[in-house]
């Protein structure tokens, strides 16, 4: 789907990824709406907006209530008229812990955002998307939802949900109007460890990514020229696509690999207090 003149609805749209595509999708000339559960944050965005031509509308709202989502879909389409896309975007970190040490609390606070969220987004909006000459579901899981990351094991578990959803759907599509895009970004250089509540230097303001980490602004272009060829799976970044072929060729190397990755950085973490 060609991503001009369309109306396109991003979650997350306050912060990092999703704001970049808010401000990526409206610089294409699309109407764009964006949801976020921080009022501050989407006020940013309008202000980096600037004036821009095509419309931005913003709603503050949380997508793990079903019931808002549910009216936000007949609100949507009875004053735009159209959707013609969804990005599901908005997502959590779960606390660098091991599943023994979680609470519950906190496993169903990232099912809710990252599985759940988009369930209910997708679900709400699907019956109109069909009735649209052509358009475009796009969900992001991650590097963390096709291999394992220790101490991340929910929220792997959540975006893995995501993956297996969103290529049974395109599946289930595969003869309709709608196409689906399963996005896998590595490492985006964002505030979504603050945003998830963790401990982390921010991105604000920074033009420069650090050493393995993708720039929002480049992960965005990448995303927008798969699903402008409708690719079916986006994988964003040089860790991302290198720990795909690898965990496809060699599953155990993958782990290791990964775990003792991790394992130098508590480490580094460790001798530095």
């Amino acid at each position: 789907m060609i991503l001009k003149n369309k109306t396109i609805i991003v979650t997350g749209g306050g912060n990092g990824m999703g704001r970049e595509m808010v401000l990526n999708l409206l610089e294409r000339g699309n109407n764009v709406i964006a949801l976020d559960i921080n009022e501050t944050a989407l006020q940013k965005t309008v202000e980096l907006s600037g004036t821009k031509k095509n419309a931005l509308a913003t709603f503050v709202i949380d997508i793990t209530q079903k019931e808002h989502i549910d009216g936000l879909a007949d609100k949507i389409v009875s004053v735009f008229g159209r959707v013609d896309g969804i990005i599901n975007n908005a997502g959590i970190m779960q606390p660098f812990e091991q599943l023994n040490d979680m609470s519950f609390e906190t496993v169903k606070k990232v099912f809710d955002i990252n599985f759940y969220g988009t369930l209910y987004l997708i679900k709400a909006f699907l019956p109109h998307l069909l009735t649209r000459p052509e358009a475009h579901i796009v969900n992001v899981s991650s590097m963390g939802g096709f291999m394992p990351f220790p101490e991340q094991s929910i929220y792997g578990a959540s975006k893995a949900a995501v993956k297996i959803m969103s290529e049974s759907l395109a599946a289930e599509l595969e003869e309709t109007n709608v196409c689906v895009t399963t996005v896998f970004p590595g490492a985006i250089f964002t505030d979504i460890k603050i945003n998830s509540g963790l401990s982390g230097v921010s991105a604000s303001n920074c033009d420069k990514a650090p050493k393995g980490m993708t720039l929002p602004s480049v992960a965005v272009k990448t995303i927008f020229d798969g699903v402008e060829h409708n690719k079916s799976r986006i994988f964003v970044g040089k860790d991302a696509k290198m720990m795909n072929l690898l965990y496809r060729l060699n599953p155990n190397f993958a782990c290791k690999m990964i775990n003792g990755q991790i394992k130098k950085m508590r480490n580094k973490i460790k001798n530095y207090n």
